[in-house]
């Protein structure tokens, strides 16, 4: 109780001027998105108190809801509407830090334990997906590609649900990668490392795209100028956790193969 009275009050200052404070479609789709992270904030917790997390593990967690909070509901959002390097820092920070910090936390005992009327249909099909790291990285290859396409983005920037959706799948698919990087099996590594590298590539190769495409390709109303921005980021600042990945699945793969030589 005391973790969520936290996490109450320092996620106000992240609310002001948020989609909460809209009108219309854009104020309902917001309070279903406070809505679903305060049902698996609390389904953590239920299941928290029957399988105790270690500290770091608990404190990792609420910190990430409360980062996730900021980043759907707060002034990013708002800016993300006509500022496509704030739009790309929104993606970015769901894909590659939201959701690898979610999977470090370790939270599916917690979240297993208190949903297991859930767990034939949900959890189940999830743990024999996560099983094929190279096919989790496809579904958010097609996720990351079809949302950055012209007719989409814009159409996830003008209509409230169909934002709702970008960032449902942006963390859906995420999240189902850095599962099947981070808690795979060691002798997965060589399909763990091949996905992450793939996934650096063709991250890349969008930055690339943006970066230096000679006109706006969302719209002429879009700078230019913050078109590239966006395009830098997703290239530079948004390929460290996929290098830092990178090193981490070289390692195991590494200690394996020690292992089998000694």
């Amino acid at each position: 109780m005391a973790a969520f009275t936290l996490l109450s009050g320092l996620s106000l200052p992240a609310l002001a001027h948020s989609p909460l404070a809209g009108d219309g479609q854009e104020r309902l789709v917001a309070w279903l998105t406070l809505l679903l992270l305060g049902l698996l904030w609390a389904t953590y917790m239920i299941g928290a108190r029957r399988i105790r997390p270690r500290r770091w593990q608990a404190w990792l967690f609420h910190g990430t809801a409360l980062l996730c909070l900021a980043t759907l509901l707060g002034p990013l959002d708002d800016w993300a509407k006509t500022g496509t390097a704030a739009h790309m820092t929104q993606h970015m920070l769901l894909m590659g830090v939201i959701a690898p910090l979610w999977v470090v936390s370790r939270p599916l005992p917690q979240l297993v334990s208190a949903s297991r009327t859930l767990t034939p249909v949900l959890w189940g099909p999830l743990l024999q997906l996560v099983r094929y790291p190279l096919l989790c990285a496809c579904l958010h290859a097609i996720a990351i590609w079809f949302w950055h396409m012209p007719r989409f983005y814009m159409a996830a920037v003008e209509n409230p649900w169909w934002h709702l959706l970008e960032h449902a799948s942006f963390l859906l698919t995420a999240g189902l990668f850095w599962w099947s990087v981070f808690q795979g099996a060691s002798r997965r590594a060589p399909w763990a490392l091949l996905a992450v590298l793939f996934t650096l590539m063709h991250t890349g190769f969008l930055g690339a795209i943006l970066s230096f495409a000679g006109q706006p390709l969302y719209g002429e109303a879009r700078d230019l100028a913050d078109q590239q921005l966006a395009g830098l980021i997703m290239w530079v600042p948004g390929a460290i956790p996929y290098l830092l990945a990178t090193a981490w699945v070289g390692y195991r793969w590494w200690q394996r193969m020690l292992w089998r030589m000694a």
